[in-house]
This record gives structure tokens, C-alpha cells and sequence, in this order.
């Protein structure tokens, strides 16, 4: 990354990668009408304040858009007469769209990169719901480091995608400088990490056809796991992912290949290969339903070893390309079953035995010898287990650690006090941990999960102690109402 472009990651505003899309879009969605011609829909967007019309398909797809520029031009080019023309003549197709729950900084990046003022904010099921203009955006004073996000999509080969893998520890470093929730963060960190790993399957997938070895033999979908699944990956990522596709066994083959080079390109792009092997290029991560199904049922069965540590990654996916709907079968098999094995559940959370709170006798905290504790098997990880398993054992879908204790509340499960005090004990630690490994990389050397809590001042000090006091103490409490 060239210094110009580092210095002006640290100028960012932070709005863009706090805020969704869908946040800022303008609703109701004005559309065309049938019929309408350039006259009727010049008045259509003058009565409704706004500077574009869209068509949609009868499943509520965006298909064209007419924007007041397109009006203008056609008046100057036509005269009088354009205004009988049919609008849908004058519309710009394909649409360019934008997923309600893609963080602003890729609206704005793929605005820029498409050189368009408008912009139509679609829902998971390709409908349009709304309208993001480039005159709205102007408020959020944004640098022209905004287009990270959107070069994912551009990038051609591993080269590119590792030069917005790189931005993302100064991204990072200047959104904790602005007071950014940690968590707000980790969840930028996993959404690129997500369009990451998007993007490097459609090049993989590209480079097969150009190749000769033809287009997927069946409908698939490709999985991110653990930590990105959940939004929650911090400076320290690997790669975890699956395929899951709607073909025969004979065709692994294909599957197989495609996933190696989409994990190749990961690495070479700086998303290092999955020390435990859960990848897509291995053969236990790629399986057609039934077999997903077996594999499921294999854990429950048997949750010791390797099968529980599959598990507990497997439970946290996110579909990121290819056919979502298979990916949402799978994940609703696997919630049932899991909701219906409760030996499997307590065996998710055998581990939390040892990973007491580090308190020593008279309240002090218990470090390595130099000062430091690993934060995330103290402090993440306790939390993490038991809110998946109380989360599963009551079918809920969320997959977050902060939206499963959040539902858990909902549902009555945890007293509304205990989990706001959880909430805040989860941000501290994501904090605390997001900002040691910022500091790391500022030292030039590789974060990892380690704090220094002798360079803590008093004050956070004893926040920590009552935060991982009270993880402790309530994953207890969760524990308990699992019957372990």
C-alpha cells in the first residue's frame, strides 16, 4: 500500500463502515409504471422530490432506471417530441444495486467505480427496496479511501485482493482512533473477509471455464465459518470455509478443484490456509445436502475430538456465493438437529472447565509471567460456546455472540440486567484484544491474542476483571439451564 493511500485510511470517517445501506436508502422506492412515458415520469419524480424511477420485474427485481440526467439529455436531443417517448426506451439497464446490508463504504466505493448517481438498494431476495444518490452520500465526508471496499469486486487476481486485504489493519487503527465500537469493526473485518473469500470463488469458478474444465456441474453455495461467519474476526484471521452443492458424488471432481484454487487464492491474497484443515479444497469441507446431512449427524452423534471442534465452527456459517437457498436448507437441518441433542449441546461446553476466569486469590489477575493474558480463550471463547449452545438448544437462528445473547434476552432465557452486562463485558474484551493487535502491527510484528494488562491503567483494569468475573459467572448460568 503506497503511503499517500495509508495516510488517507487514517482520515477516514467512520460513518460509512458503522452504517448500512439500507440505513441511508430513501424509502418508499418510487417506480415506473407500465406505459409511463418521459412526460408521465418527469412529473412522477417532481411530485416525489427525487431524481430517479426504477422498473421492476413481477418479483419486485430492479430492471432499468430512468434518472432526471436521462430526461434532460433526451429533451435536449429530441425536443418537445421526447416527452411521448415510452421511458423504459430511455432506462440504463442492467441495474447497478447494492445488498441493504453491505456496510456504506462499498455503496459508495461501487458509485464511484461505475461512475453513477444513483444507486438501488436491493433485499437478500434481489428486490428492490430503496435508492441511495450520490447527493445523499455527500454528508458523510468521506476520503477517497471509501472505494476499498468495492476494489474487491474489481480485482482480477490474488494480487489485487491482498491490496485490500492489507488495508485493513490501518482501517482498523483509524476506526478504533474514533472511538469505533470494536465490535462495529470486527464486523467490517468480516464482511471483507467475506467479499474476500466472494470474490475469490468467482475467479476460481471464471478461470475453470476459461480453462476448459466447464461451469459448476450443479447448483452450490460457498460457506464462511467460525469467526467471519459470525462477524466477529478480529487482526489474527485463517480461512474457514465449505462448499455445499445440490449435485451427485461424481461430481467432487470438479468441486474439488475449484475449491483448491479458491483457497489458493485466499492465501496468496494473505488469509493464511486453516491450520485445522476446514477448508473447501479439503474433502470432508465440500458435500452434496445428504451428505452435509451425514456429517451433521455424525457430529451429534459422536461430539468428541475433532468432531466437536468441527462442529463449533461448522454452527457459525454465512452463504457468501453461489445458491443461498442451499445454504439456508443446510443451516436449518443442522439447527434442528442440534436443538433436539442435548449430550451434543453440554459437550459444546465441556471445555468452559478450563477457561475459569484468570483471578487469583485476592482479586489480582493471573497472567503468562510477562504481564499477559490470552483474552480470547479467558475472555471470548467462554462466551462464545455457551451462547451457541443455549442458542441452538432454542432454535435460535443468529449466529453472532451479541445477537444470540441479545434473542436469548428476548426469549426470556437471560434476565435483561445479566445480559446487558454481558453485552458490555463482550464489547471491553473485543476491545481490548482489537487494540493490542493494532498496536502489534503498528510495531511491525504479527497480532496475535495476547493483552498486556500491566500497560492497562487502574480504571480499565478493574473493568476487565469485572467483565471476565461476570462472563464467567454467567456462563454458568447458561451452562446450568442446558443441564450440564
Amino acid at each position: 500500500m503506497e503511503p499517500s493511500e495509508a495516510e488517507a485510511l487514517f482520515r477516514l470517517d467512520s460513518y460509512p463502515y458503522r452504517h448500512r445501506a439500507g440505513e441511508v436508502a430513501s424509502r418508499p422506492l418510487v417506480t415506473a409504471e407500465p406505459g409511463m412515458t418521459v412526460q408521465d415520469a418527469a412529473r412522477a419524480m417532481a411530485r416525489a422530490g427525487i431524481s430517479a424511477l426504477v422498473e421492476r420485474d413481477e418479483d419486485g427485481r430492479p430492471t432499468g432506471i430512468l434518472t432526471e440526467r436521462d430526461v434532460v439529455r433526451a429533451l435536449a436531443r429530441e425536443g418537445a417530441e421526447a416527452a411521448v417517448l415510452p421511458a423504459a426506451a430511455l432506462m440504463s439497464r442492467p441495474v447497478r444495486t447494492v445488498d441493504d446490508d453491505a456496510f456504506v463504504y462499498v455503496a459508495i466505493g461501487r458509485m464511484r467505480r461505475f461512475e453513477i448517481r444513483h444507486l438501488v438498494v436491493v433485499d437478500a431476495a434481489g428486490r428492490a427496496t430503496g435508492m441511495i444518490t450520490r447527493r445523499a452520500l455527500l454528508r458523510l465526508r468521506a476520503g477517497d479511501a471509501l472505494a476499498m471496499g468495492d476494489r474487491v469486486e474489481a480485482a482480477e487476481d490474488a494480487k489485487g485482493l491482498a491490496l485490500v486485504r492489507a488495508d485493513l489493519g490501518p482501517l482498523a487503527a483509524s476506526l478504533l482512533d474514533q472511538a469505533v465500537d470494536a465490535r462495529a469493526i470486527a464486523s467490517v473485518i468480516s464482511a471483507v473477509t467475506r467479499d474476500l473469500t466472494q470474490r475469490a470463488a468467482a475467479l476460481a469458478e471464471a478461470a475453470m471455464v476459461a480453462e476448459g474444465q466447464g461451469a459448476a456441474p450443479a447448483p452450490y453455495a460457498v460457506l464462511v465459518l467460525g469467526s467471519a461467519g459470525r462477524g466477529e474476526t478480529l487482526l489474527v484471521p485463517d480461512q474457514d470455509n465449505a462448499i455445499v452443492h445440490a449435485g451427485r458424488d461424481a461430481d467432487d471432481g470438479w468441486f474439488g478443484a475449484f475449491g483448491q484454487r479458491m483457497c489458493r487464492l485466499l492465501a496468496d491474497a494473505g488469509i493464511p490456509f486453516c491450520q485445522g484443515g476446514v477448508m473447501a479444497s479439503r474433502p470432508a469441507w465440500r458435500h452434496g445436502l445428504e451428505g452435509w446431512r451425514g456429517r451433521v449427524r455424525a457430529w451429534i452423534g459422536d461430539p468428541d475430538g475433532d468432531n466437536m471442534l468441527n462442529a463449533d465452527i461448522f454452527f457459525d456459517m454465512a452463504p457468501v456465493a453461489g445458491d443461498l437457498a442451499l445454504a439456508e436448507e443446510l443451516h436449518g437441518y443442522a439447527l434442528a438437529q442440534a436443538a433436539h441433542a442435548p449430550h451434543f449441546l453440554q459437550a459444546m461446553i465441556r471445555d468452559l472447565d478450563r477457561m475459569h476466569a484468570p483471578i487469583g486469590l485476592f482479586g489480582d489477575l493471573r497472567t503468562d509471567g510477562k504481564g499477559r493474558l490470552d483474552l480470547k480463550r479467558h475472555g471470548l471463547l467462554p462466551l462464545t460456546l455457551t451462547a451457541r449452545a443455549l442458542a441452538l438448544r432454542h432454535g435460535i437462528a443468529a449466529t453472532g455472540t451479541a445477537a444470540r445473547v441479545k434473542a436469548l434476552a428476548q426469549a426470556g432465557l437471560l434476565n435483561p440486567a445479566d445480559a446487558e452486562q454481558l453485552d458490555r463485558s463482550h464489547a471491553l474484551v473485543m476491545a481490548l484484544l482489537l487494540e493490542a493487535q493494532v498496536a502489534r502491527l503498528r510495531e511491525g510484528k504479527v497480532p496475535d491474542t495476547l493483552v498486556d494488562v500491566t500497560a492497562l491503567d487502574s480504571r480499565r483494569r478493574s473493568r476487565l476483571k469485572s467483565a471476565l468475573k461476570h462472563i464467567d459467572a454467567m456462563t454458568w448460568v447458561m451452562r446450568s439451564s442446558l443441564g450440564g
